[in-house]
């Protein structure tokens, strides 16, 4: 129980207990139920939003004590079970990827501004941060950070009971796949992710430079009349295109060595973290922010507003591809268990080092511009 590798099981354990009480409380009429109706420029996108405190509260305390006792589990268990993966997975994938809507995705490109504005004030009508970040989003964010929480949790739980390292996920007598393969899969991957947004920067950009490009007149003039909208939107648009272009870095020989351009670090190897966590983080995020707009109604001539957001779920799991492609072509030697690309997999000497001669290069991965 004192294991650094249980951490993540303890906080699910911790967090599903919270939000047990928490749905205890409303299901007996507290106040703050998160998904309760509102006004509408209070409401989340989230697929509860709306939904009746007597049908979800007692879900959710249910829900919440059952997940203190498969998290206990989770540590305790040496034995793979099917239940407890089931329950462990379905419950990180409806809090990080059912219930969250566009605002997370939002709060991680505008996290900078929002930093100013604590000092500075928001510009326009909105008094504070607490026009932003009210409790039905903030709600949202700490659902996200539980489904992380369960999914790291199921993830070091379903490595042990299959006997594989729980650092990095090999197992004895695997080899790790060919950075070939590994690259064919990230090419693909990357180019569905640059071009599954490309609908959304063409209509912003349109909107900005006047153009109603699947919306309507009426709606392009309440835009250009309304401070800052059309800006945001081409913000937005920008922000996209400047993503595909680190997208690209992920099968690009500058993702993996510093271009002459950083003269600084020049040459040197591109951290694996700088490219794999804010990408695994945005992948995460674009996916229920395109499942949000699926949920949304299209009006004749108005398909602009939601219908090519709905990409975002195909961008998100494109580029989770991507990003894994990417890590499991570079990483390293494990720390913890010693396998890794660089020693072979079954990690026995090779004959031929004892007679002098050069071991082979099993798995070694090349720069992508020498292939």
């Amino acid at each position: 129980m004192t294991s650094p590798q249980n951490w993540p099981g303890c906080a699910a354990a911790v967090w599903s207990l919270t939000y047990a009480m928490l749905g205890l409380n409303w299901w007996a009429g507290g106040d703050g139920f998160p998904f309760a109706s509102v006004a509408d420029d209070r409401r989340s996108g989230s697929i509860l939003e709306g939904a009746p405190v007597d049908v979800v509260a007692p879900i959710m305390t249910i829900w919440g004590l059952l997940g203190v006792l498969v998290a206990v589990a989770l540590i305790r268990s040496r034995r793979r079970h099917v239940a407890l993966l089931a329950f462990g997975w379905v419950t990180a994938a409806v809090l990080t990827l059912v219930l969250p809507d566009y605002f997370l995705i939002g709060l991680l490109v505008l996290a900078p501004a929002l930093v100013v504005f604590a000092f500075t004030g928001v510009p326009g009508p909105q008094d504070g941060l607490g026009e932003i970040l009210y409790w039905h989003r903030v709600n949202l964010v700490i659902l996200f950070v539980g489904g992380v929480l369960w999914a790291v949790a199921t993830l070091i739980y379903q490595r042990r009971a299959r006997g594989a390292c729980v650092r990095c996920g090999r197992g004895a007598g695997v080899r790790d796949a060919s950075p070939e393969r590994l690259l064919r899969w990230g090419r693909w991957a990357v180019l569905v992710a640059v071009v599954a947004p490309m609908p959304y920067e063409i209509t912003r950009i349109a909107w900005y430079l006047g153009y109603p490009m699947g919306i309507s007149s009426d709606f392009l003039r309440m835009m250009q009349d309304t401070d800052g909208m059309l800006a945001m939107g081409l913000g937005f648009a920008v922000a996209s295109m400047l993503g595909g272009v680190l997208t690209h870095g992920l099968v690009a020989s500058w993702g993996e060595r510093y271009p002459r351009w950083i003269w600084w670090k020049a040459g040197r190897p591109v951290p694996i973290a700088l490219a794999v966590v804010p990408g695994t983080l945005v992948a995460v995020l674009l996916i229920p922010a395109g499942l949000m707009n699926l949920r949304m109604p299209i009006e004749d001539g108005m398909w602009a507003p939601t219908a090519p957001s709905v990409l975002w779920a195909v961008w998100g799991a494109a580029l989770g591809v991507a990003v894994g492609a990417y890590y499991l072509r570079r990483r390293p030697t494990c720390r913890s268990c010693g396998r890794g690309s660089t020693a072979g997999a079954d990690e026995r000497p090779d004959p031929r080092a004892e007679s002098g001669s050069r071991p082979p290069a099993v798995g070694r991965v090349r720069p992508a511009s020498s292939r």
